[in-house]
């Protein structure tokens, strides 16, 4: 690793702890730490054992892991000292293993959740745990493998005062931190299922709209919800078209409330300002029209839409976007604005 680098590095670690004395995450009621017997590798699963039992309405702050070695992490470039311990015991210790390759922080159960129920999931804060993210790709992943036959791996400083990272000499990407993979169990038949692919039950969603202030609704397949969460970004591009963003540990706020009020098939989210419908499918195009018809769902039940109307207003006012095409099932999301509804439905 060149020298520059290296310095880059340990002076964001100095940004990084001070911002973390200056910007405590908002106190929650629980914390959950990454560790050997708190994390589920590599997969979702509706027989994993519960790591912590919460009730609706409670606050976890939950601490995740970066998915890569510390050995890839160190010959990269990456200093010893700044791989995280509770990354090395994990390696060290951890034997069961799904067909995925994240290393997701859970599953948290939750009091009073029943399959057919939403569990709604509010991102209240998130925090950069270690002062750099990486890019990589292989010879056989991304978008465009037919281009880049080989495996590259690059490490990225961030600057965690800025909420930039240092991408190369004269290139800042601003950080909008993210969780990559946020889910619940899938349905008891599925079985184990690879944290690659997203679903119903979400798990990879890699939908860079869902940070602070946004909240995830997912439908619950089995008692208890059995939320998974990890596959920390600081940033990314709609795509994720070398099917990495910038990879990094992230420590985050979530709040969970289950709702009995609502009942729906596919994950769908909402910020402050805009409703975001998902689809998910190994064809993009299939994909998204799902997205597209899971907004016009929703204008029909909760804005009191017509089909026809619903349809049109998806096309004068929505932006479909592709969120994902790397994860073997693809996915698109629509962003509609709040602002656009100018009285409450009567």
């Amino acid at each position: 690793m060149k020298k520059n680098t290296r310095f880059l590095i340990v002076a964001a670690a100095l940004l990084v702890g001070t911002s973390a004395q200056a910007q405590h995450l908002p106190k929650a009621q629980h914390e959950l730490l990454a560790t050997p017997a708190t994390v589920a590798w590599g997969y979702y699963d509706a027989a994993a054992a519960p790591v912590m039992r919460i009730k609706s309405g409670e606050t976890v702050q939950v601490h995740t892991l970066l998915t890569s070695s510390p050995t890839r992490l160190e010959g990269a470039g990456v200093a010893p000292a700044q791989v995280e311990q509770s990354l090395r015991d994990i390696y060290d210790k951890v034997t069961n293993k799904g067909p995925g390759g994240h290393i997701l922080t859970g599953p948290i159960f939750v009091e009073g959740a029943e399959p057919g129920d939403v569990l709604e999931v509010r991102i209240k804060a998130i925090q950069l745990a270690i002062p750099y993210a990486y890019n990589g790709f292989g010879p056989k992943s991304g978008f465009i493998p037919e281009d880049f036959g080989y495996a590259k791996m690059k490490i990225i400083p961030l600057d965690a005062k800025r909420m930039v990272a240092d991408f190369a000499p004269g290139i800042e990407v601003p950080l909008r931190p993210f969780f990559g993979s946020m889910g619940v169990a899938p349905p008891p038949a599925l079985g184990r299922v690879n944290s690659a692919p997203p679903g119903i039950f979400g798990g990879n969603l890699d939908n860079k709209d869902l940070v602070v202030g946004t909240t995830l609704y997912l439908p619950v397949h089995v008692p208890g919800a059995l939320f998974f969460v990890g596959d920390g970004h600081a940033g990314q591009g709609n795509g994720e078209v070398d099917i990495t963003a910038l990879e990094t540990s992230l420590v985050g706020n979530l709040e969970f409330i289950v709702r009995k009020d609502m009942h729906q098939e596919m994950p769908s989210a909402e910020t402050p300002t805009q409703y975001i419908s998902m689809g998910l499918n190994e064809d993009l195009t299939l994909a998204a029209k799902q997205a597209v018809r899971e907004m016009i769902t929703f204008l029909m039940k909760t804005k009191g839409l017509s089909h026809d109307d619903a349809y049109m207003l998806c096309s004068v006012a929505g932006d479909l976007n592709t969120t994902q095409v790397v994860d073997g099932t693809r996915g698109a999301h629509m962003l509609l604005p709040k602002s656009i509804f100018t009285k409450a439905k009567k």
